[in-house]
């Protein structure tokens, strides 16, 4: 995959005169090819662009997180007699008031696993405590919880979407038999009072996981290469992030570059393999103004499995300097790590796109100005993939624990330079002496457009 994203960078820059020169040599090699290729780059130019209106339109609700562009709304019931149902592999949309609970409900089987994610997002501009955040858990018909999880805005005292997973685990003493379940949501600190009132939208996600065909290992693997890795030094490539997880751009294996401002929140998803190990490292770059005072935790990299569950953490203080740190070494994904007592462990235990999210602290632009600021992610995908488990049936959504869904997105995410790669592959061009002429012609002409577009700019 390492090869498939330099190949695609090698396009970088040509731009729209590119873009008319393969149209125009694929009209000369192959009419009927050119037509196929232009209709199918002509498809992902407007994939990409409604995907792109979407995803800002979605985040244009003051909070600058990008929810799922087809979630429906739901309003969470004040206890269980009227809690609404949600159903697997549907997105939901919700508000959570300051103080009380709110109710939805599940309908699940014996043998099924559920996952139920939920995202709070405050407004951008609310003032938050380190210790709030939200608590998610299901409960069964008696009251009893099955499971719950916590997520907190930290100390780095930033209004930003805080993720919390109720879970429902099949072939448990708790919460053993098919029936009626019900998630309950609420503030961590119900009430606050360093917490501005109000409201905070919700994202909802539920998810479940199937039986195996036949029992497995009941333990956590023993042993796996713990040592952390040489961080990755290749070229540093661009790549624009998602603002939610719906919307999170694909990255594979490489070194990637973005720029952050304070207050913002970027997201993601890596493709891993069952077999699979994931490293990341993230820098932040010195700033360009008054290098002087400090921010505790400015800078958060945490890490979500397919199921958006919290998997690790780090955060950087920043002093206006460059800085960086590495998420500690994780397990290969394996099912068996769900017996594992850490909850790191447990959490990598399956395939699919796992999520980096990072936020710089609204605290930064105080004492360091707006931004933006230079962020690096070093992603490392290490490991021979295996089949994995044997499912008795499908996860719903399906494929949300296949990797070659989480891949599936790494073309769409790029940019119009490497559409015109791709449309190039889809004429299925043999000939490479034209190939190499035409490239000479489009760098000349590339150039030459360049200069004229610099000679009409306006100077400062």
């Amino acid at each position: 995959m390492t090869r498939r994203w330099c190949t695609a960078a090698a396009w970088r820059g040509l731009g729209g005169t590119a873009a008319l020169a393969l149209a125009a040599l694929l009209t000369v090699l192959s009419p009927a090819s050119a037509s196929a290729s232009a209709s199918a780059s002509a498809s992902a130019s407007a994939s990409a662009s409604a995907s792109a209106s979407a995803s800002a339109a979605a985040a244009d609700s003051g909070s600058g997180y990008a929810f799922a562009p087809d979630t429906s709304t739901v309003t969470g019931a004040t206890g269980s007699t009227d809690a609404v149902p949600l159903e697997p592999g549907t997105t939901y949309r919700s508000t959570l008031p300051d103080k009380g609970s709110r109710y939805f409900r599940l309908e699940l089987a014996a043998d099924t696993t559920a996952y139920v994610p939920v995202t709070a997002v405050p407004p951008a501009d609310a003032t938050v405590s380190a210790s709030d955040g939200i608590e998610v858990s299901i409960e069964d018909a008696n009251g009893t919880a099955c499971d719950y999880d916590t997520a907190r805005f930290g100390a780095g005292l930033s209004p930003r979407p805080v993720t919390a997973v109720g879970r429902r685990d099949a072939g448990k003493a708790l919460c053993k038999d098919a029936g009626t379940y019900y998630v309950v949501v609420e503030r961590a600190v119900s009430g606050s009072t360093t917490t501005s009132p109000g409201s905070w939208d919700l994202e909802i996600a539920p998810v479940t996981e199937p039986a195996l065909t036949e029992a497995g290992a009941s333990t956590a693997p023993g042993t796996w290469n713990s040592a952390s890795p040489e961080p990755l030094t290749s070229a540093p490539r661009h790549r624009t992030a998602g603002a939610g997880f719906a919307t999170a751009t694909p990255l594979d294996q490489g070194v990637w570059q973005t720029d952050i401002t304070p207050g913002q929140t970027l997201y993601y998803a890596v493709p891993v393999d069952w077999g699979q190990q994931l490293h990341a490292t993230v820098d932040l770059g010195s700033t360009s103004g008054d290098s002087r005072g400090y921010v505790s935790a400015a800078l958060n990299l945490s890490l979500y499995n397919p199921v958006r569950g919290y998997v690790d953490d780090v955060s950087l203080g920043y002093d206006g300097t460059q800085k960086s740190s590495s998420l500690a070494p994780l397990p290969p994904v394996a099912y068996a790590n769900r017996y594992a007592t850490g909850g790191t462990e447990s959490s990598v235990r399956f395939a699919g796109a796992y999520y980096l999210v990072v936020h710089l602290t609204g605290q930064t632009a105080d004492t360091f100005g707006k931004g933006p600021y230079g962020v690096t992610l070093r992603v490392r995908v290490d490991g021979t993939p295996n089949p994995g488990p044997a499912y008795a049936g499908s996860p719903v959504p399906k494929g949300v624990f296949d990797v070659s869904s989480a891949r599936g997105g790494l073309g769409g995410a790029a940019g119009d330079d490497d559409t015109a790669m791709r449309a190039l592959a889809a004429g299925g061009i043999g000939t490479g002496t034209a190939l190499l002429l035409v490239l000479g012609g489009w760098t000349l002409t590339a150039r030459r457009a360049q200069m004229r577009a610099n000679a009409q700019k306006p100077t400062a």
